[in-house]
């Protein structure tokens, strides 16, 4: 069910898309830290709201960023996995990432941030290799 977009430019319709701050950091959250459940998103320490949480992760799903499956051993539960569509979001975190610690003080290691910056494409790859492998090993260490 698509809505009528604003305007045809390419910036306006990726933010309608993904540009709440809630829905990007759960695409952060399965990328970078591996979280895949409800119960990892809620406790990420970003003290999002369950109705807003459940209201993200459906429209996510919606725009094909995101899809689920069930959990094999707990059969109620679902489990979070990105798109294609939602890992090629790594390039576009990875830069956010780096930006914020740039210009922003954050509680980023700097040491890690410079190495972030200086391995650009190493870092985008290992992201890609993780979604591929269906690898939830965190990508870079929780700070």
């Amino acid at each position: 069910m698509k809505s009528k977009r604003r305007s045809g430019c390419p910036v306006s319709v990726s933010l309608e898309l993904f540009g709440d701050r809630w829905s990007l950091l759960i695409v952060r959250d399965m990328m970078v830290r591996g979280y895949r459940t409800f119960k990892e998103f809620l406790e990420s320490g970003e003290g999002i709201a369950t109705n807003i949480l459940s209201t993200r992760l459906r429209r996510l799903e919606e725009a094909g960023i995101l899809c689920t499956e069930k959990d094999r051993g707990h059969g109620h539960r679902k489990i979070y996995r990105l798109t294609g569509k939602g890992i090629d979001l790594a390039p576009v975190l990875l830069e956010l990432l780096i930006w914020g610690a740039r210009h922003e003080a954050t509680a980023a290691p700097c040491a890690l941030m410079e190495r972030l910056e200086r391995s650009r494409a190493a870092v985008l790859a290992e992201a890609r290799r993780r979604w591929q492998d269906r690898d939830s090993t965190p990508l870079i260490p929780k700070f």
